[in-house]
């Protein structure tokens, strides 16, 4: 009697035959499952932040990535203010993750179908704006001399007062950063921040796209932790300028 051990049915290296191949064969693996369905359910369900962080981070980013991945190279929105096309993938994870308090599954909508939609019409817009950025060329010769002075002058007032307001508004941050903020991640992405704000000779180049990508170098914490910051910041710039723009300063 001779004993059998199975073997496994796939030969592996450099002595496994070449199948023969009659074209390509494609399988795709879902990335947006049923799964996806119920994390977004529970995130939208749940009250505590930390809770939610974690929900997106294993089970909502990567059908997120891959969403965003497809709906660019799909529809080839190519016209980008970025270098890297895996920049553009996050600001797309930013914006359906901004997006994603509005989405009402007891509707029924299923949820593949909304952030599909909502991705692809930020792109539309996103890439719109970028081709037509690529297109203007303006001739300096062609400006009227006197108006482009004026011009200048009136951007110059403003290039000081944005200056003058984001002095207060950097002092304002460091001096409540402590009560507005509990978590040590979420000063650290704060703190970043207000750095980028405090360096105004290359503050005009990061907006607000950019401004997600060098934070997340720099803090190396999860896109939630970013979103959630900026909202509070956001809040807070406005708060602060409209008292600013009434009085000529912000009491720190």
């Amino acid at each position: 009697m001779t004993n059998r051990i199975p073997q496994e049915p796939v030969i592996t290296g450099s002595l496994a035959p070449e199948p023969k191949r009659r074209g390509r064969k494609r399988t795709k693996k879902r990335y947006f499952t049923e799964d996806t369905d119920a994390a977004i359910k529970e995130y939208l369900a749940s009250s505590n932040q930390d809770k939610r962080d974690y929900i997106f981070k294993t089970r909502i980013h990567y059908p997120f990535y891959k969403l965003a991945e497809n709906l660019i190279h799909t529809f080839k929105f190519y016209y980008t203010e970025v270098d890297n096309l895996e920049d553009l993938k996050h600001e797309v994870i930013c914006f359906l993750l901004e997006k994603l308090d509005y989405f009402k599954p007891e509707k029924g909508t299923k949820a593949f179908s909304y952030f599909s939609i909502v991705g692809k019409n930020y792109l539309i817009l996103y890439n719109n704006n970028n081709y037509k950025k690529k297109k203007q060329k303006a001739d300096p010769l062609a400006a009227d001399e006197d108006e482009g002075v004026l011009r200048q002058l009136g951007r110059d007032e403003r290039k000081q007062e944005i200056k003058d307001f984001i002095d207060y508004l950097t002092e304002y941050i460091d001096k409540h950063m402590f009560t507005m903020f509990k978590k040590d991640k979420d000063r650290k992405v704060a703190d970043a921040i207000n750095v980028l704000f405090k360096r105004r000779e290359n503050l005009e180049i990061f907006n607000k796209k950019a401004l997600y990508i060098y934070i997340r170098e720099m803090t190396q914490v999860d896109t939630p932790v970013i979103t959630k910051v900026t909202k509070i910041l956001r809040k807070k710039y406005k708060e602060l300028y409209q008292e600013y723009d009434e009085t000529g300063y912000v009491r720190v």
